[in-house]
């Protein structure tokens, strides 16, 4: 399925039909669609930012998101290239640092640098991770 315009996007997203806000967060879209919600409709970044198959390159706008709820939904990503874990995990935002730690396709290198974050209980989750990664 494809989503074709932004504004289906934003109706699919408002719908009260389970079917249909599912839709939101699941469907394809294409690149244009996408910069389309971001610039037409900038309360919908974060819901953007939630759907399962964006591309790598609307990843690389919403990292650079003023909202930091835009860049939590992009740090959640699985399919997040290392290149934006970086980013991610020397955010200001402390949340945003702790959701990379817990991506579990986070890679060594990314865990490694928050192994010296200013908040103790990331290094600590940073630490458990690679002990884990160490032990398999």
């Amino acid at each position: 399925m494809m989503i074709n315009s932004a504004e289906e996007f934003v109706r699919l997203r408002l719908s009260d039909n389970m079917e249909e806000y599912l839709k939101a967060a699941w469907d394809e879209a294409p690149f244009e669609v996408w910069l389309q919600v971001i610039e037409t409709y900038p309360e919908m970044r974060e819901w953007v930012a939630h759907n399962k198959a964006i591309p790598i390159e609307i990843m690389e706008i919403l990292a650079d998101d003023a909202d930091e709820r835009v860049r939590f939904n992009v740090a959640t990503k699985n399919r997040l290239p290392e290149s934006l874990q970086m980013k991610l995990a020397k955010d200001l935002d402390s949340s945003i640092r702790k959701r990379i730690v817990y991506n579990k396709k986070a890679t060594f290198r990314v865990l490694t640098i928050l192994l010296n974050d200013d908040d103790e209980d990331i290094r600590v989750l940073a630490k458990n991770r690679v002990d884990e990664g160490r032990h398999r």
